[in-house]
């Protein structure tokens, strides 16, 4: 795995590079596979190689809503690993077949520790990312709301 594959660790030295590699795993994915379910433990974080993955969340148990389509290499996901209660937020299933890497978040919360300037670097690319979904979120309820008004004009 090369830092410039996945967009959390961009900016690593060769060192940095060659231990995060060390502790990642490629994997592949059938169309279909539920990766992970919201609410449950949050022992992966894993980075988009090939492939489309869906996030999504459950409405109730019968409507399963969809919040986003990861499809560009390097995208990562599953980012609840990394921060406390170490829980899924949301659910993530293929929409293709896919191929991925995974790390797991207690190797990379080690890997952190010992070189707090890796773990800056995945905080703040992490952090970047929620702002970016957030911002992406706000667009996409001002435009339901425009169609909800809209739709109460008689």
């Amino acid at each position: 795995m090369k830092s410039t594959t996945c967009f959390a660790f961009k900016g690593f030295s060769e060192q940095q590079t060659q231990s995060l590699a060390a502790i990642a795993r490629e994997a592949a994915s059938s169309k279909g596979r539920i990766l992970f379910q919201e609410g449950r433990p949050a022992r992966l974080l894993y980075c988009l190689k090939k492939g489309e993955i869906e996030l999504l969340t459950k409405v109730d148990e019968t409507v399963e809503l969809p919040i986003t389509l990861l499809r560009s290499e390097g995208q990562f996901f599953g980012t609840s690993a990394l921060i406390e209660p170490h829980v899924y937020s949301l659910s993530a299933r293929c929409k293709t077949d896919c191929v991925f890497y995974t790390i797991n978040q207690e190797d990379l919360t080690t890997l952190g520790r010992s070189d707090p300037d890796l773990g800056f670097i995945i905080m703040t690319h992490l952090a970047k990312t929620y702002l970016d979904r957030l911002t992406e979120t706000r667009q996409e309820l001002k435009i339901h709301f425009k169609t909800i008004f809209k739709a109460m004009r008689f």
